[in-house]
């Protein structure tokens, strides 16, 4: 810390009770001055020759006969004006970081220029503070904490901009040109020596982060450090990364743990004034350092004590930049009256809304030609797409057990984002599957509205396997689950198949499809009359009727009809592939049928399909 000393005579102010100094001296005293609650007893010329103000003040009261001479709203209370009197006595004062401010905007209350004397105080503690403190990191950071209660004189003096400006040039300076004793609050660094078979190995120097001086600033009031971070920000020579870092400890630094403290009546305009001062200093684009855990965090604050909207919308703002680097607990962020839900699904449905516009907007920049690529090719070019899927899957599984969820804003999150970001859809399933779980009132049309969210064909086999099983789903779904099961399984075969093949020599490549094509529909007509006879053998044992329907008093007989109809259709598949015909699906547009994989479909005369179904039953 620096200091400069004025003055060389001993110290002569005395103190009677507890307010009145005086100065000893063989001469008697011939004026008061009130400062505050504390009356100083002096002598007139020492102070007249150095003071402009107190010349005045003088002459005032002895064309008004006043005893005493008042100093109404004195900058730095009793304590500053004790430095300028000792100053114009001579006597020896010691200015330092913690005093330097209150002595400076006494002395310009008090008029002690150079006009009045060479080598005055204001001219002694201007050199002090340029060539010293200013100098110093740790000092300028004093100092700057001391302006606040020196208001507006040391905003008027441009003190506290020159403080500002101090500390914003000295975080650009190169990391390794620092030492870590040159910072406040962190120590310096020193390894361990090293003693081995009397071997004493040098120590290693640390080097030093570029973000050395995020704590120490963390002491400015939050008026003061908005004001350093403005600096440094406008400088251009920082990293957004460590400017994210600096806001980040500065809010863990000052914001409580406790919810009650947080929303307590003594510190929340005080808490409320930091969480939007930090807000708005955030940086815009993608390259915020600050993790989308911490600004999700910061938003559930922002929520909670009320900050105004545009902080809000600026926070959301900035989280929807980087929503693929959000955790599924970050987003559980609780729901505020009028909304019913435990959670704010509006609140992600808007993050949701916001990263999709976002993505889309850089791609129709970053591509020239739009033909050029499609839309399932741009998103594997893209993880983002694919990580934000998982994340809306993962979000609507934790909401699904919410009995106020309505089935509307589930299926409206569902859909944000494009069906191509959502390659498998097992966390889909997932998340439909503790819905219906947990709404057991749900209507037959809602829970065919709500299953078909999912396409079977993009389950992966333990999901399928886990589907045919569950009881939850529609009876339509989990047939369809069977089938394309069937048919990967076909297709894997034939795969194989053609692997082993390869090894032979090559032949007349119709030859083979003739040849491989029936055997492969043999295969798939087996495998189906196999479900076939599983079906009719669950039929009779009254095991099917247990997967609900729309009604259980009068369904008893209808689930058994239902299924065979489903099942003769899947059955007129095997038969028509065996015969080297197709059939189109004659389920409803709506649902995804079977049959609506097989390659080639042709629609076949209405008499032949009513003739194969008349056959079968």
């Amino acid at each position: 810390m620096k200091f400069m000393k004025l003055g060389s005579k001993p110290d002569a102010f005395h103190t009677d009770g507890s307010c009145v100094r005086y100065v000893s001296s063989e001469l008697a005293t011939d004026v008061i001055i009130n400062v505050g609650d504390v009356k100083f007893h002096l002598h007139k010329f020492p102070l007249l020759s150095k003071s402009n103000k107190l010349q005045k003040l003088v002459s005032k009261a002895g064309e008004e006969s006043l005893d005493e001479i008042p100093l109404a709203d004195f900058p730095g209370g009793s304590k500053a004006f004790e430095i300028c009197a000792k100053f114009c006595y001579g006597i020896t004062v010691t200015l330092n970081p913690y005093n330097v401010v209150a002595a400076r905007c006494a002395a310009e209350y008090l008029e002690m220029t150079e006009d009045i004397d060479r080598g005055n105080l204001i001219l002694k503690i201007e050199i002090f503070l340029n060539s010293s403190v200013l100098r110093n990191w740790k000092d300028t950071i004093i100092v700057l904490q001391t302006t606040k209660s020196l208001f507006p004189w040391s905003e008027n003096l441009k003190i506290v901009g020159r403080c500002v400006d101090s500390i914003a040039s000295k975080t650009s300076v190169d990391p390794s040109l620092i030492t870590w004793s040159y910072t406040y609050n962190r120590k310096m660094a020193t390894s361990d020596q090293i003693i081995q078979s009397g071997i004493k190995f040098p120590e290693k120097t640390e080097s030093v982060p570029k973000d050395w001086w995020v704590e120490d600033i963390c002491e400015l009031d939050i008026d003061l450090y908005k004001r350093v971070m403005v600096a440094i920000k406008s400088k251009g020579r920082m990293d957004g990364g460590v400017i994210g870092e600096a806001l980040k400890t500065y809010a863990m630094r000052w914001l409580p743990d406790s919810v009650d403290a947080l929303v307590s009546e003594v510190h929340i305009l005080r808490n409320k004034a930091l969480v939007e001062t930090i807000i708005c200093l955030l940086p815009s684009d993608k390259s915020i350092s600050c993790s989308c855990s911490f600004l999700l965090k910061l938003l559930k604050v922002a929520i909670l004590i009320g900050a105004d909207d545009s902080s809000r919308e600026d926070l959301i703002r900035s989280i929807s930049l980087k929503l693929d680097e959000a955790l599924v607990s970050d987003l559980l962020i609780p729901a505020r009256s009028p909304h019913t839900t435990i959670y704010d699904i509006e609140l992600v449905q808007r993050l949701v809304d916001q990263f999709v516009a976002n993505e889309k907007s850089n791609r129709d920049l970053k591509i020239v030609d739009k033909n050029s690529k499609s839309e399932g090719e741009f998103v594997l070019a893209h993880g983002s797409w694919l990580k934000v899927g998982k994340i809306v899957d993962g979000y609507l599984a934790a909401v699904a057990h919410d009995p106020n969820l309505s089935i509307s804003c589930f299926i409206k999150l569902s859909r944000s984002i494009p069906e191509s970001a959502r390659p498998i859809h097992d966390g889909l399933y997932g998340a439909i599957d503790i819905y219906l779980k947990e709404h057991k009132n749900l209507t037959k049309s809602e829970r065919k509205n709500l299953c078909g969210l999912m396409d079977v064909k993009k389950l992966t086999t333990d999901a399928s396997m886990h589907a045919a099983q569950n009881e939850q789903l529609p009876l339509r779904v989990v047939v369809q689950v069977l089938f394309f099961e069937q048919v990967r399984s076909a297709a894997s075969a034939h795969a194989l198949n053609n692997s082993h093949n390869a090894m032979d020599p090559p032949r007349n490549t119709q030859e083979n499809w003739g040849k491989s094509a029936p055997e492969n529909r043999k295969s798939l007509r087996k495998q189906m009359d196999e479900i076939k006879i599983k079906d009719e053998e669950l039929l009779k044992n009254g095991k099917l009727a247990k997967r609900s329907s729309k009604n259980r008093a009068s369904g008893a007989q209808l689930l058994p009809s239902r299924s065979r109809r489903i099942f003769d259709k899947l059955w007129i598949v095997g038969k028509g592939l065996a015969n080297g015909e197709n059939k189109s699906s004659e389920t409803s547009a709506s649902s995804q049928s079977p049959t609506s994989m097989i390659q080639g479909e042709t629609k076949s005369s209405g008499s032949s399909s009513r003739q194969r179904r008349h056959s079968i039953s």
